[in-house]
């Protein structure tokens, strides 16, 4: 299940001699946009980099110098559409119109103009430069100022920073009744919102939802129906924020659209289905995991949203300490041997992971990875999604994964004996395994395999390192300030209570619009990390209690995880109640 690596935008050229070798090293050099570092120093022509671009993705291109755009294609889309999107029509053949725009996958760009030419819509891909063009010789007004990659929204900005009260008072309160009006005038249907849902107030409301949560830092959107209304929430570092209350009677368009975009059966409603939604926005592309789920009063949709160049993010702007990132960096360097990340939902052991694989991989290495979902897209990696239906586990994965010669396996997840019996194994053999696991903290972890089932000395023999981590909200740097307490209120976190009373000066956030009243802004990582010695392997083949265990690795160094946030509150960068409530839970 070898990927192909797909070639890029430099070297697309560079085959078709239309840069020479110099400037491609420049290009690869120069990091950022390459399609506009070639343009801007003219290593060659707009159009035949995004030509080159078109194919590195796998996108259809058309070139606007050598197809001109029908009159029967310009005449079915509004001028002001046009320039909103930088789009234009080429060609119409019988209900389908084929659009070129800068972006393809620009979902926001192709609704708008489906619904304004009451026409199915084909993207294609052109240069920026030749759509302008384009649009200035077509239509009678001058192309404004139109951004050619960043999704935008009606009443909604595409750059972030509007506060959530904005949203709340302006954008999505405007569109509902615009929405609602247009709902109000159409017959009843069955219920199912299918003929509303592709109307265009209620698609620039579930665009407004999508792109405010990717501006205001969402992980995921609630939309939720109730007997009086549907709740809108957001998670936002972590904890869920109301928006607000969208009308009952839209519940079937919205969630209708919703389901369309996600690619879902919106004829079944009454078990629950997964779906995808690719979107671009304001130069980023993200994913969006959709979850339908039949309820009392309706379905409800969850998305999670994944930023793909989270995954490039890097170990050091997770939060680690120093000492702490050394260490993993020197155990993951190891040939050999497994290192696992442990902690709940949600506490960030995918992107360590994924933070880690990308500093691993070099062209020198095979590193290939088995999960349930595939989350991110690694070039150079080599990713295996599970499939129950067709009988791929994580069991069976692994097994063939010994057969294609790897270095380093990632296993998205420990659940059973035999995916641990395969990654120790392969652990053995010589590879290096990074998985992860569900305990509260470090040392757990091996008290959790061996409740697997796993042989002792087999985890003594393969277990390098162990991190548990959760994150934590950061305060909000536009309204920190500073406050006095004493010593004996971080006592929980084994301060020095030698003078109980001893003032102290901490940080919290006053709460402004930036972080919506909350005082946090942002999330870091709270970590402690438990590397083997010849100690700690001894008293897992023993079977020693979590207590032993656990006095020995502090002999090793280790560090629990309310020191580790003993640290960061004593820094200013979070609260003692914010890291009270990740790290302290049941047991702890």
């Amino acid at each position: 299940m070898a990927m192909t690596a797909k070639k890029s935008v430099v070297d697309i050229l560079l085959e078709k001699r239309l840069i020479t070798a110099e400037q491609a090293e420049q290009a690869r050099a120069a990091g950022g946009d390459v399609r506009k570092f070639l343009t801007d120093k003219g290593f060659a022509v707009e159009t035949d980099i995004y030509a080159a671009w078109a194919t590195s993705e796998g996108l259809p291109f058309v070139d606007l110098n050598k197809h001109k755009p029908e009159s029967s294609a310009l005449n079915v889309v509004p001028q002001a559409v046009v320039e909103k999107h930088n789009a234009i029509p080429v060609r119409k053949q019988e209900n389908v119109l084929y659009v070129a725009m800068v972006d393809p996958r620009n979902i926001v760009a192709v609704d708008d103009i489906r619904v304004a030419s009451k026409l199915n819509v084909r993207a294609v891909a052109a240069a920026p430069g030749d759509i302008a063009a384009a649009i200035k010789s077509n239509y009678a007004g001058s192309v404004s100022a139109v951004s050619t990659t960043a999704v935008s929204t009606s009443g909604v900005t595409s750059g972030g920073g509007k506060g959530m009260e904005a949203l709340n008072l302006s954008s999505l309160q405007g569109l509902m009744s615009e929405a609602s009006v247009g709902r109000n005038a159409v017959a009843e249907d069955d219920g199912s919102g299918e003929e509303d849902a592709d109307k265009a107030p209620v698609v620039r409301l579930v665009n407004a939802i999508l792109v405010q949560a990717i501006d205001t830092g969402a992980s995921d959107i609630h939309i939720e129906p109730n007997r009086r209304n549907v709740r809108v929430r957001y998670r936002i570092d972590g904890v869920l924020r109301e928006i607000m209350p969208v009308p009952k009677m839209l519940q079937p368009p919205v969630i209708a659209r919703c389901k369309i975009m996600a690619e879902m059966n919106i004829a079944e409603r009454r078990v629950p289905q997964d779906g995808r939604i690719a979107i671009r926005h304001a130069n980023k592309d993200y994913d969006m995991r959709v979850s339908c789920l039949p309820s009392l009063y309706g379905e409800k949709i969850v998305m999670r949203i994944l930023d793909k160049s989270s995954t490039q993010i890097g170990l050091g702007r997770l939060g680690f300490q120093n000492h702490i990132q050394a260490t993993i960096e020197s155990l993951v360097s190891q040939p050999n041997g497994m290192f696992v990340v442990t902690g709940p939902t949600g506490s960030g052991k995918t992107t360590t992971l994924y933070s880690i694989l990308n500093k691993l991989n070099v062209a020198d290495v095979n590193i290939v990875t088995v999960e349930d979902p595939v989350e991110y897209e690694l070039t150079g990696v080599t990713q295996v999604q599970i499939n129950k239906k067709a009988g791929l586990n994580f069991g069976s994965a692994l097994r063939c994964f010994l057969r294609q010669d790897p270095d380093i396996i990632m296993v998205g997840e420990m659940r059973d004996l035999e995916t641990a019996d395969i990654a120790i194994e392969s652990a053995l053999t010589g590879h290096l395994v990074l998985s992860t696991l569900h305990t509260n903290d470090a040392p757990s972890a091996t008290l959790r395999l061996a409740d697997m089932g796993v042989e002792p000395f087999l985890i003594s023999a393969t277990l390098i390192g162990i991190l548990a981590q959760r994150l934590c909200r950061t305060n909000c740097s536009n309204c920190t300030e500073e406050y006095s307490e004493i010593a004996a209120t971080l006592a929980s976190f084994r301060y020095d209570q030698t003078d109980p009373n001893k003032p102290i000066t901490l940080k919290r956030g006053r709460g402004c619009d930036v972080c919506g009243g909350t005082g946090f802004k942002g999330r870091s990582g709270v970590h402690e990390l438990m590397t083997m010695n010849d100690e700690c392997s001894e008293l897992v083949v023993r079977r020693a209690t979590i207590v032993d265990l656990k006095e020995a690795a502090t002999r090793n160094g280790y560090r629990e995880m309310r020191e580790d946030g003993l640290d960061k509150i004593l820094m200013g960068a979070t609260t003692p109640k914010e890291v009270a409530r990740v790290v302290f839970t049941a047991g702890h």
